[in-house]
């Protein structure tokens, strides 16, 4: 579990990244910071692992105040993503997934047959293993950045934006992928995105943040998209744009979804006499 207990950040110049906010990460879940660039988001996410420190507030990690740990072993003992992967272009994708198991007293060989493991974990062929990162596409290297954060099997994962670098087909793989490896892991993440779609697509609960850090509103996507908090949530989300206001049309027999402007966006399974839940497949 992760905790922001009223956390403050100011900056020599009187810049407030973000103001007093709290905030509970659950164990075992994935909570979305969600906002436009300077509202504070990573900010929050580098005081978890002490690359910054708060000006006020308390972080903690499993109730444990972060400030009270040698932070190099912080680090180390919690998963952390980038966006550009942070690869190491020097060392082979199993030398790079093994950094953390060889900082923590592995042995070379114990490390690489974990590396090997993770490698597999993440999607991707081990016979990539000894290649280098130039050697592999955009989203291949962002699966070696997770797995290599996955290293220490930490029980916090920390994501900053790690799919924004890739194509967007590239990153709806991943999104899925990454859904995958949380219903398998059950780890406690903490993810950063501008994205919406992305941030309701992996959120447990999404926070969305105001300029200066300021919880806007937190919630399921479901909560949010039907009870917006106020004006500025319902723009963010988009929730007053054609593409959010959805309908059923009847076409040739098939149900399809459309947004305001009359774009099909999907095909809605099951008839119309069916109650409950239908499963929409996007276009």
């Amino acid at each position: 579990m992760i905790e922001f207990r009223s956390v403050r950040k100011e900056y020599a110049d009187g810049t407030v990244a973000v103001g007093d906010l709290s905030l509970v990460v659950p164990r075992g879940r994935t909570v979305v910071l969600l906002g436009s660039s300077g509202c504070g988001k990573t900010t929050l996410l580098r005081m978890v692992n002490r690359m910054v420190d708060p000006s006020a507030g308390t972080v903690l990690v499993d109730g444990a105040d972060v400030r009270e740990r040698d932070a190099v072993e912080l680090r180390r003992s919690i998963g952390y993503v980038l966006q550009a992967g942070g690869l190491l272009p020097h060392r082979t994708v199993a030398d790079n997934v093994a950094t953390v198991p060889r900082l923590l007293g592995a042995g070379r060989r114990e490390a690489r047959a974990r590396a090997l493991e993770l490698v597999e974990l993440v999607g991707l062929d081990v016979a990539l293993a000894d290649r280098y990162p130039a050697q592999l596409s955009g989203g291949q290297q962002q699966r070696v950045g997770v797995a290599r954060a996955l290293g220490a099997d930490p029980d916090v994962l920390l994501m900053d934006e790690p799919f924004g670098a890739v194509d967007p087909i590239v990153r709806a793989d991943l999104q899925v992928e990454l859904r995958r490896l949380q219903g398998e892991l059950g780890k406690t993440v903490l993810f950063v995105t501008h994205d919406v779609d992305e941030a309701f697509a992996l959120g447990d609960e999404v926070v969305i943040l105001r300029a200066g850090g300021v919880v806007a509103q937190s919630g399921t996507p479901a909560e949010i998209l039907a009870d917006p908090a106020d004006d500025f949530v319902a723009d963010f989300v988009g929730l007053r744009s054609a593409r959010r206001r959805l309908s059923v049309r009847e076409e040739n027999g098939s149900r399809l979804v459309v947004d305001a402007s009359g774009r099909p966006l999907g095909l809605l399974e099951g008839g119309a006499a069916e109650a409950g839940t239908k499963d929409v497949r996007t276009a």
